[in-house]
């Protein structure tokens, strides 16, 4: 049995907990486990020992690779079934690496606003 992958995003920003509540992941993604990084999860303490700023953007755990930031979304755009919804429309343009980098800033930076907009604190805080 194949571990889970493991979706490590902040569930106080609701930019974040919509995008992973609306992702359809392929099949071949196998079982998929999402964890608010403010939790006491033990893929936080792993990506922490990593030294990953989850301030900084979500983070994949798939078997022994680690996705972060941009890396991640690209990686959920590669899994995720093509839709008409919005999260088709993010999967097209997340799938390709450059586009994603890109992106990824302005991303962060809406939900950074949004955090600050709601009175509510980075992860790190």
């Amino acid at each position: 049995m194949n571990a889970p992958v493991i979706i490590v995003y902040d569930g106080e920003c609701p930019f974040c907990s919509a995008y992973v509540s609306m992702l359809r992941l392929k099949r071949a993604a196998g079982d998929v486990e999402l964890v608010d990084a403010r939790s006491g999860h033990p893929a936080v303490a792993r990506l922490r020992a990593l030294d990953i700023d989850l301030d900084e953007g979500m983070a994949v755990i798939a078997g022994d690779a680690v996705h972060h930031g941009a890396a991640a979304m690209q990686w959920l755009s590669m899994m995720t079934t093509p839709s008409a919804t919005l999260n088709g429309v993010m999967a097209r343009v997340l799938r390709h690496e450059r586009l994603a980098r890109a992106a990824y800033p302005f991303l962060r930076g809406g939900r950074n606003a949004a955090l600050a907009l709601m009175g509510r604190r980075k992860i790190a805080d």
